[in-house]
C-alpha cells in the first residue's frame, strides 16, 4: 500500500493517521513536538458539541464583536496593530455571512457524524479519556439571548440534532450544583465531554500498535515533489544549535497537512493557499481536592451563552474551564487578564468550589474565515488537507479524517486528485458523505 505522511499529531492528524491504517495504508506522522498533541489538543474545554455548531459569520457576531472591544474582560480580544493577514481573514469573515445557514446546517450534520466515529474508536482502542455522556446544556442569563438561541435552534435541528429548550426549574434538576438563576435554555441530551489529550495520546499509541511510525522532535522545513512521490525533510527539534543539527528525510506517497495553525506556512511550501488564523482561546483546569469542591461542581457540561464560557466534568477531580476568543497573531502568552475573567465566573457560579488551585493554558485555534474545515486535496497530486477546524476540532474530527481519507483512497483509484471542493469548504464533502 502507499506509504501516506502527515503533519502534525494533534486531534485531526492522529484521526487521520488511524482512518489511513484502517484502510490499509502505510502511515509516518511527525510532529515538532516531543509528544502527541502538545499544542491546541492540549487542554481545550473538552465538550464534543454538535450543539455548539453555529458558525461565528452573522451581522449578530460583527455588532457584539465591535461592542466588546471597548471591555478588557470581554469574551472577545483583538489586537488592533495591521497585519495583512489578520485583514484578509476578517475581509473573508465577513463575505462569509450569506452562507451562515448553510454552513451551521452542514457543521451540525458533520458533528453528529463525528460522534459516533470516535466512539467507536475509543471503545474499539480501549482509550480511557474521561468521556462523560450526560449531555450538554447550554444557559441563557435573558430573554433576548434566548430568543437568539431559538433562531439557532431551528437550524440545528435542521441537521438533525435534539436540542430541545428548558425552562429555570429543568435546568435546576438537569444540574443542581449550579447556584445562579436562569431565564432559560436548552439542552442537548447526545452530546458529551472528555478529556482531548488523553484521547489523542491514547489513540496515538493505537496507531504505534498498528504499524504507524511516530516522529517527533522534528522540524519539518521541506516538502519537495518528486516524479516518485514526495521527499520530507527536517531537522530535530530538541538540538541545542540549529546550525549543527542532524537532518533527516523520508520518501512518501502521499502528504497529508493536519499542522493546525501553521497548516498556512505548509499550505504556501506546497503552493495552495489556506487562510487558517490562529485565534487564542483560553482555559483553567481547577483541581477539585476538596470532597466540597468535588460536590460543588457541575458534573453536566455548561455553557454560557453570555459569557461563551464552557465547562466540563474530568474525572471526579478535575473541572475544566474555556473560553474567550483572542486576535492576536501566533502570541502564545498565557496572559493573567484573560485567566481572571475564567475564575471569577467559577467563583460567581459555583462559590463552595475552591479555585486555590488552578492550571492555566492557552492554544491557538486554526480557524478559517468560513468557520468551515478544510478537508480537499492540494493543487499538487497526493497533496491533501485536513485543518482549519477552529474551536470544533475535537467535535469534527472523527468525520473529517473519514473524509480525507476517502479521498485518498479516490485518488489512488482514479489517479489524479479527486473530485472534492476547490473552496476551503467542507460543506458540501459533508453532505455527500453522509447525507
Amino acid at each position: 500500500m502507499p506509504h501516506i505522511a502527515i503533519i502534525g499529531a494533534g486531534i485531526t492528524g492522529v484521526t487521520t493517521a488511524y482512518a489511513l491504517l484502517e484502510r490499509g495504508y502505510r502511515v509516518t506522522v511527525l510532529d515538532r513536538h516531543r509528544y502527541a498533541a502538545m499544542e491546541t489538543s492540549f487542554a481545550n474545554g473538552g465538550q464534543l458539541s454538535a450543539s455548539n455548531a453555529e458558525v461565528w459569520n452573522s451581522a449578530a457576531t460583527i455588532l457584539k464583536g465591535l461592542r466588546w472591544m471597548l471591555r478588557s474582560d470581554a469574551p472577545l480580544l483583538m489586537n488592533p496593530m495591521p497585519s495583512w493577514h489578520k485583514y484578509s481573514w476578517i475581509g473573508e469573515f465577513v463575505g462569509s455571512i450569506g452562507r451562515y445557514r448553510d454552513n451551521t446546517i452542514e457543521t451540525t450534520r458533520l458533528a453528529i457524524e463525528a460522534r459516533k466515529h470516535l466512539f467507536s474508536i475509543a471503545e474499539r482502542e480501549n482509550i480511557a479519556f474521561d468521556l462523560e455522556r450526560r449531555g450538554i446544556l447550554h444557559i441563557y442569563h435573558d430573554k433576548a439571548g434566548f430568543d437568539a438561541g431559538l433562531r439557532v435552534n431551528t437550524l440545528l435541528q435542521q441537521g438533525g440534532l435534539d436540542r430541545r429548550p428548558v425552562t429555570p426549574d429543568e435546568i435546576r434538576s438537569i444540574e443542581p450544583a449550579l447556584q445562579t438563576p436562569c431565564y432559560g435554555g436548552f439542552f442537548t441530551p447526545s452530546d458529551a465531554t472528555g478529556d482531548i489529550h488523553k484521547f489523542t495520546r491514547g489513540l496515538a499509541d493505537a496507531c504505534s500498535r498498528r504499524g504507524a511510525t511516530m516522529i517527533h522532535e522534528a522540524n519539518v522545513d521541506a516538502i519537495v515533489r518528486h516524479d516518485d512521490g514526495f521527499r520530507v525533510s527536517w531537522s530535530e527539534a530538541a538540538a541545542h544549535d540549529a546550525a549543527v543539527a542532524a537532518r533527516h528525510e523520508l520518501q512518501a506517497d502521499g502528504i497529508v497537512i493536519c499542522a493546525g495553525v501553521a497548516s498556512r506556512h505548509f499550505a504556501a511550501m506546497l503552493h495552495d493557499r489556506v487562510n487558517v488564523y490562529p485565534v487564542k482561546g483560553y482555559s483553567i483546569t481547577v483541581e477539585l481536592d476538596a470532597p466540597q469542591s468535588r460536590q460543588a461542581a457541575p458534573t453536566v457540561s455548561l455553557l454560557d451563552e453570555a459569557a461563551k464560557i464552557v465547562t466540563s466534568r474530568l474525572g471526579a477531580d478535575r473541572f475544566r474551564v474555556a473560553g474567550t476568543a483572542e486576535f492576536n497573531g501566533f502570541n502564545r502568552d498565557i496572559r493573567a487578564d484573560r485567566i481572571q475573567p475564567l475564575v471569577d465566573w467559577v467563583r460567581h457560579h459555583f462559590p463552595a468550589v475552591d479555585t486555590s488551585k488552578i492550571a492555566p493554558w492557552a492554544g491557538l485555534r486554526p480557524m478559517m474565515p468560513n468557520m468551515m474545515p478544510v478537508v480537499r486535496a492540494g493543487r499538487i497530486p497526493g497533496v491533501f488537507y485536513n485543518t482549519g477546524h477552529g474551536h470544533l476540532g475535537w467535535t469534527l474530527s472523527a468525520a473529517t479524517a473519514q473524509l480525507v481519507a476517502q479521498a485518498i483512497d479516490d485518488w489512488r483509484g482514479l489517479g489524479a486528485p479527486p473530485m472534492v471542493p476547490s473552496q476551503t469548504d467542507a460543506a458540501e464533502t459533508a453532505h455527500a458523505a453522509f447525507l
